[in-house]
């Protein structure tokens, strides 16, 4: 449905490459592996914004005018979910709490292996514990908030990907066949990154005294809809 079994390789080395990239970042210097020239962090919600700006008009292009509905409808779908919205905020509450270079490689491993996390999902590969990987990540990513846990960038990286893979099973297994499947992604991932975005403004309060409080409530908060989600799937 999205393409032959290459593409699949393809989505899967390249998010192994980036895990791996992630897992060589030194910890005493908090360098990346390959040569990336200084940004100011007012620049990063900017540079990240404009990407997802442009993922309408490449869904567009690939399926014309008649991929329209299957945009609307994957951007729609992460928004429309209480235990989705909270755990896509909680990575760029999580990301801006760490800061530079997770601010953007938190947000940016999430879309990615979601979308890896969406493939398995429309092939019906089998995945288990899929409602409770996705009430966990509410969980475990708020709690992370709400005692300011400050975890190597590699091992960071590693939570956020697990929990998109759940995301991203539930997102493709709930792609109606009718829908493009190109389009339909466009639009999840437009989403989720708005929702990164979200979450790094309030992670930037943590600047301000009460800023920082806000940010632990706003943990708290998203930890408490992980367990209610969770108390549902066990029931």
């Amino acid at each position: 449905m999205i393409g032959s079994s290459p593409d699949v390789l393809t989505v899967l080395m390249a998010c192994f490459r980036f895990l791996r990239s992630c897992a060589a970042v030194r910890r005493d210097t908090w360098r990346l592996p390959w040569p990336v020239a200084p940004l100011a962090p007012t620049r990063v919600p900017q540079m990240v914004l404009a990407a997802l700006l442009l993922i309408p008009s490449l869904a567009m292009a690939h399926s014309g005018a008649g991929g329209l509905n299957g945009f609307l409808s994957g951007f729609l779908h992460p928004v429309s979910g209480l235990d989705h919205v909270v755990a896509m905020v909680a990575v760029g509450i999580w990301g801006a709490q760490l800061g530079a270079p997770a601010l953007w490689v938190l947000p940016a491993t999430f879309p990615v292996v979601m979308a890896f996390g969406g493939v398995l999902g429309v092939y019906g590969v089998p995945l288990p514990a899929i409602e409770y990987g996705i009430a966990g990540s509410g969980i475990v990513l708020g709690l992370l908030i709400v005692f300011a846990v400050r975890l190597p960038l590699s091992l960071a990286g590693i939570v956020v990907a697990i929990f998109a893979i759940f995301h991203g099973y539930a997102h493709g297994a709930e792609l109606p066949s009718s829908i493009d499947p190109i389009s339909y992604s466009g639009g999840f991932v437009l989403a989720t990154g708005l929702l990164h975005l979200g979450g790094i403004a309030i992670g930037l309060l943590d600047h301000w005294k009460a800023g920082a409080l806000f940010m632990r409530a706003c943990g708290a908060g998203i930890a408490m809809v992980g367990f209610h989600f969770l108390r549902e799937a066990l029931a």
